[in-house]
């Protein structure tokens, strides 16, 4: 048998609802944002590639956030995973193999947080809001790909019809396409800098 034919991922939609296509559209609106915010900055500043590269980073993730949705990557992951323990024999033992990969996760996100905020410390001292949205919303994504009991439960508690998670998202979604949208117009109240001018102290 074919690991194809062990896996019960499939490339279809996988939430369908309304909700599900109003999340597609809040994602696919802040990676537009992301864009229209990168394209400012190298128009303002010609010679300042940093800003231009990390909104770019941002649209990036936030369109892969959008495929994401209905996609639905992260079981794909685990069935792969599955499948390979189950084909290397230790499935049985798999929940403490589940720890290590949480851990390794985890850590590897933090390592990769630092070497973007060294590399861009710059640009996040100037977009904190940009910053803690990104925080909000990773965090999010990351506990509810890792799927814990407990987490899965409140992830799913309503609130006068509103889903925790549903707030949640939206709120992450929302701080980073603000945060965008500022750029974008504080970039377009400022005139775009020649080769010649010095930008203002």
């Amino acid at each position: 048998m074919s690991v194809l034919d062990e896996i019960t991922w499939r490339p279809t939609i996988g939430d369908p609802s309304v909700m599900g296509w109003v999340t597609v559209a809040a994602y696919a609106l802040a990676t537009a944002a992301a864009l229209a915010a990168a394209g400012s900055a190298s128009r303002t500043d010609p010679d300042s590639r940093g800003d231009e590269l990390a909104w770019l980073l941002v649209a990036g993730l936030m369109g892969f956030l959008c495929v994401n949705k209905q996609l639905d990557l992260q079981s794909l992951v685990t069935d792969l995973g599955r499948v390979l323990a189950r084909r290397q024999g230790w499935y049985v033992d798999r929940h403490h193999y589940q720890k290590i990969f949480i851990f390794m996760l985890i850590g590897g996100s933090l390592v990769g947080a630092g070497v973007l905020a060294m590399v861009f410390r710059r640009f996040w001292r100037q977009h904190v809001l940009l910053g803690l949205g990104l925080v909000f919303l990773l965090t999010f994504v990351a506990v509810r790909a890792i799927g814990f009991h407990h987490m899965d439960i409140l992830l799913h508690t309503s609130w006068a019809g509103v889903r925790v998670n549903w707030f949640l998202e939206f709120t992450g979604i929302g701080l980073v396409a603000g945060a965008a949208l500022r750029a974008y117009g504080s970039a377009g109240l400022s005139p775009p800098l020649g080769r010649d001018q010095a930008p203002p102290p």
